[in-house]
């Protein structure tokens, strides 16, 4: 099992390396440029122009990883892994649109949230019946340190899981605002589902989550400050199917509030800021929303920024171990 999981981070990384240097020039030429809001920091705009849909190259490692790495336990019947990624596809299709609109328009603004809500909903929807059906959902909800499951009707629990996973691939989204952040952050929370799926016996969740690993370190070769390609909406939306799809297939949902720390508080500072506007007539609790610019208009630089808040993840994704230990204890 471990050397299937070596072998999913090693080739995903492999793949989305090559395929970053060959879709980068592809990018360019078609000019799929990202476009800076107006309305975010000034020195922004330098970024004008920086290759988007950059995502595109860690869904096409993660999927040749999983396809060949985790070939036998889709043989065997096992279609977890199988799953959560194309749950996750599913996202980074309406990202992919969402960000087609922005480059065929030359703005920040795609699809309208309407249209991604609903298609975020159905999605949703669909994947909590085929978890179900495959038997990785046990319809109660794990609670973390006290070891113990909460038992709700079965409509109940499709209403909550709908909640968490349009909630989660929203709020990574928004934490894709500065070069590696949604990636670096996303990176630990890869390494702690590999983790548990390796200590659960879930071979096939754990190949999955050893090639988001495995991507996502290969991307930051491009997406590190300062960025050569942005993910766009294509891979931040992907990124969230895969957060909140893994954590549903092992069955550990509540676990998204501490190794999702960083996109909660980055989700809440942005709805903090909006209704205190609107409450105060103009006043601003935050420099700038979400957190991080927050930061940024504080003088943080965005290396700092991105180091601090993937070190926080780092440390809630042990916290979290912790918090599953008594599940399956070893």
């Amino acid at each position: 099992m471990m050397v299937q999981i070596l072998l999913s981070i090693v080739l995903s990384f492999v793949i989305t390396a090559i395929a970053g240097k060959l879709l980068i020039p592809v990018l360019r030429r078609m000019k799929a440029e990202q476009s800076i809001k107006e309305d975010g920091p000034t020195w922004h705009m330098a970024k004008q122009g920086t290759p988007t849909m950059g995502g595109l190259m860690f869904i096409l490692g993660i999927a040749a990883t999983i396809f060949t790495v985790g070939l036998p336990q889709l043989q065997a019947g096992e279609f977890g892994g199988v799953t959560v990624f194309l749950f996750a596809l599913v996202f980074g299709a309406i990202g992919y649109l969402d960000d087609y609109q922005k480059v065929k328009k030359h703005e920040n603004t795609g699809l309208t949230a309407g249209s991604k809500f609903l298609l975020q909903l159905a999605a949703a929807l669909l994947f909590t019946v085929l978890l179900r059906n495959f038997g990785y959902l046990s319809q109660g909800i794990y609670v973390p340190f006290v070891n113990v499951e909460l038992r709700l009707p079965w409509t109940l629990y499709m209403i909550f899981s709908a909640f968490v996973m349009v909630g989660t691939v929203n709020a990574v989204n928004i934490t894709d605002g500065l070069d590696g952040l949604a990636a670096s952050v996303t990176l630990p929370v890869a390494v702690f589902y590999t983790i548990t799926a390796i200590w659960w016996g879930q071979t096939n969740l754990g190949v999955f989550g050893g090639a988001l690993a495995g991507g996502l370190a290969a991307f930051l070769l491009y997406n590190h400050y300062p960025a050569k390609v942005f993910m766009g909406d294509t891979g931040s939306l992907f990124l969230g199917g895969t957060v909140c799809g893994l954590a549903f297939a092992l069955d550990i949902p509540l676990i998204l509030i501490l190794a999702g720390i960083i996109y909660i508080v980055e989700t809440m500072s942005d709805i903090i800021q909006v209704a205190y506007f609107k409450a105060t007539h103009g006043k601003r609790i935050f420099r700038m929303a979400p957190l991080h610019h927050h930061f940024e208009m504080s003088g943080w630089s965005e290396k700092k920024i991105v180091g601090v808040f993937a070190g926080v993840t780092v440390l809630f994704c042990l916290l979290a171990l912790w918090g599953v230990y008594g599940r399956f204890p070893i």
